[in-house]
Parts: structure tokens; sequence; C-alpha cells
């Protein structure tokens, strides 16, 4: 068996200035003022540590940051879900995204779910607004809800999986794929193979340099996906 853990952000879908808007809309309620600064796009940090960079980017007193932070990464999913109709408006299923997602899940040597820098409930909104979340075994992932330390969410993945399924998971058997840094980083300090997508802001080269054992320009060949997965208990 070998557990696929997929990115979600601009690996399977694009939300647009979505995520930005979100967290627009929570820090205004729980700081009483709009920011002034946002996250940066495309840069794959965690949820959590997007917010804390966020309170601080805006000049909010350190002794406040983590309380407010808590505050906001507990309203985030709601704020979201409130968008649910705007994510599947203008949302964007990334090229090739949904064939495979299916190939992979109907490749029965496979485990497919999601290591993500999402909360859970930010990443079951988007994948169900889109209509991936079938593909997807969602309950045995790893999320920025679980961990702010992104690569600790490998780990947390594989033990699920492994309760589920039974078997171990290690680096072995495990390849990340997705499209950021983080990403590549996720994957060598938490234990997995990386099949990088060069589909966000990161390029093929960048994506190399970093780590990745693999790099695809897009999702569009099925069949090249499936053959580097199963390449990854040869390497």
């Amino acid at each position: 068996m070998i557990l696929v853990l997929w990115d979600i952000d601009r690996t399977l879908v694009y939300t647009g200035d979505i995520d930005r808007r979100v967290y627009k809309e929570t820090f205004t309620s729980v700081v009483g003022r709009p920011p002034t600064a946002l996250p940066a796009r495309g840069t794959g940090v965690t949820m959590p540590l997007a917010v804390r960079e966020l309170l601080r980017a805006n000049d909010v007193p350190e002794q406040s940051v983590e309380r407010l932070a808590d505050r906001i990464v507990a309203e985030l999913p709601e704020r979201l879900a409130a968008h649910r109709e705007l994510l599947a408006k203008d949302g964007i299923i990334m090229p090739g995204a949904v064939a495979a997602l299916a190939a992979v899940q109907e490749s029965e040597h496979l485990i497919a779910t999601v290591v993500t820098g999402n909360l859970r409930g930010n990443a079951e909104t988007k994948l169900s607004a889109l209509g991936l979340i079938g593909y997807l075994d969602t309950a045995i992932g790893g999320y920025a809800s679980d961990n702010p330390h992104r690569p600790a969410l490998v780990r947390i993945a594989q033990d699920r999986a492994a309760e589920k399924h039974g078997g171990r998971f290690n680096r072995d058997n495990t390849v990340i794929v997705g499209d950021s840094l983080e990403d590549v980083r996720t994957g060598l300090e938490g234990g997995a193979r990386v099949i990088a997508i060069a589909s966000g802001t990161t390029t093929d080269r960048q994506l190399r340099a970093a780590g990745a054992q693999h790099v695809l320009p897009d999702l569009t060949s099925a069949s090249t996906l499936l053959r580097l997965i199963d390449q990854v208990q040869a390497l």
C-alpha cells in the first residue's frame, strides 16, 4: 500500500482571493478594525501561522497575538462555510485534477487523503464545494487544526492510515503531491517522498532545488502521476 497525501490549494483547486477575504472578515470581527496587510498568496504556510503573521503585520501588540489568533482560527471554518456558494461559483478545479484523483482512487494499492495547511473544516468546505471530496478519505488526513507545524502532519496522517488500514506507513510508502516549497519541506522533514506540481507560484527549478523527487508541470497526465507514485518504493 502507498499513502498519497494531496495538497489542496493550487494543486487541486484555486480559490482566488476567497481565503484572503475570509481572513479580512475574521480579523475585522475579532480585532475590531480592518487589516491593512493580508497573508501572502500561495506560500503553503498553515492557517494558524498565517493568522499570527497577519496579526503582527497589522501592529497587534505581541501580548495579544496568541489570544486573538486562537479566536480567529476558531472562526475561520464557519466564515469560509458561509462563502460556500462563492467557492462553487468562482473556485477553479486545477487542470487534470479530477482525472488524477480518480486514477489514484481507483488504484487498489493507493490510499488517498490530504495533508494541508488548511484547517480541517476549511479543507472539507473547499473540497465539497467543488465536488472533489468523494475522491479522498478526509478522515485520515493531516490538517493545520491538528498541528500548525506542517511536517508534523505527515506522521499524523500516516498513523491514522495505519490505524484504519493496518500496516505501517513511512517515507518508503508515503508520497505528497503538492505545489509549494512548504509541500517539499513537509515531505523532507515529515517523512514522505514528494511529487511536486509546478501549478502554483513556485517554479519547476525552485521545486527541484528544494528537494522534490519529481516535478510535473500539472496533473493532466494521470498515467505519469501513477507511474511516479509507484516509483516511491523503488527510490
